[in-house]
């Protein structure tokens, strides 16, 4: 089942089912951490498309596995997505106050509670995925490995580094980037849909979601410099006020846009060599492709 608006096709039953669980969780009764709850919840609960959960659904779905097995680690990856939005958006870094159309963490709770927001949605993704989500041992060990080596120095946290150290000298650079600090994460979503609904041979699914993470990046350095601040529902414009080199501002718009459409026509290429139905997968590459927020 699909959700069509003016981005294209999107998998409604999975957000609805992400949406659901999200909100269910409950990340301790201690009245003392109440603010820090809250502030976790603030920000987890901003809404959004849930690219990532949503992928590992859909990859799971494709593989004839029930998508709310997966639940847990869709979850855990949306967390930890979460996590670094709320360190992302802090003055040290892009220093953003606005953030799905309100006020980013540390505008409404104050640096030190943002800060700590964070850290707190990171280590509850891992007690999710590990207490709640079922499995053979196998899989969910190579899930939490996955998950783990997306999110470290040879993964998002990584590529953070290299965008605030300005370490995007050529255009290579500029990828491996990109690779890193946008779609690592993605593509773990991706493999942990294959690995926990029984796939012994994940490459396939990874060379898809290398193009997906790669079209995310292209397209989201394009709206930065293109889109709408009430429509994103953030600021615009910050990358070239930061003098950040992006796809946009290294290759210009005209070029940016046909770089996005040749990844995206490499994501279906690799799409095509999975097995079942991957409708669901093709449309969340429709939704990033065409993405206005």
């Amino acid at each position: 089942m699909t959700l069509k608006d003016a981005h294209g096709p999107y998998p409604a039953d999975l957000l609805r089912l992400v949406e659901a669980y999200l909100a269910r969780l409950d990340f301790g009764a201690d009245g003392r951490a109440a603010r820090l709850v809250e502030a976790m919840r603030y920000s987890l609960l901003a809404g959004g498309k849930r690219i990532r959960p949503v992928l590992t659904l859909a990859t799971a779905r494709s593989r004839g596995a029930d998508p709310a097995g997966l639940l847990p680690a869709a979850a855990a990856l949306e967390l930890i997505h979460t996590y670094s939005l709320i360190h992302d958006d802090l003055p040290a870094i892009d220093d953003d106050t606005l953030r799905r159309g309100r006020p980013t963490c540390h505008v409404a709770f104050g640096e030190d509670i943002a800060i700590l927001a964070g850290d707190g949605l990171f280590a509850e993704a891992f007690h999710v995925l590990l207490t709640r989500q079922s499995g053979e041992p196998a899989a969910l060990l190579a899930a939490v490995t996955e998950i783990a080596a997306a999110t470290g120095v040879q993964g998002m946290v990584g590529g953070q580094y290299m965008d605030v150290a300005g370490a995007a000298a050529a255009d290579d650079d500029l990828r491996a980037l990109h690779l890193l600090k946008t779609g690592r994460l993605i593509e773990a979503a991706v493999v942990c849909g294959a690995v926990l609904s029984g796939a012994e041979d994940v490459a396939p699914y990874r060379a898809f979601a290398v193009e997906v993470g790669l079209l995310f990046q292209i397209v989201d350095d394009i709206l930065d410099e293109t889109g709408d601040e009430a429509e994103l529902g953030k600021s615009v414009g910050k990358d070239r006020a930061q003098a950040k080199v992006t796809y946009a501002s290294r290759f210009g718009l005209k070029r940016a846009r046909h770089l996005a459409a040749e990844s995206h026509g490499r994501a279906l290429e690799r799409l095509a060599a999975l097995p079942g139905d991957t409708a669901d997968l093709r449309a969340v590459a429709a939704y990033i492709r065409g993405r206005r927020r």
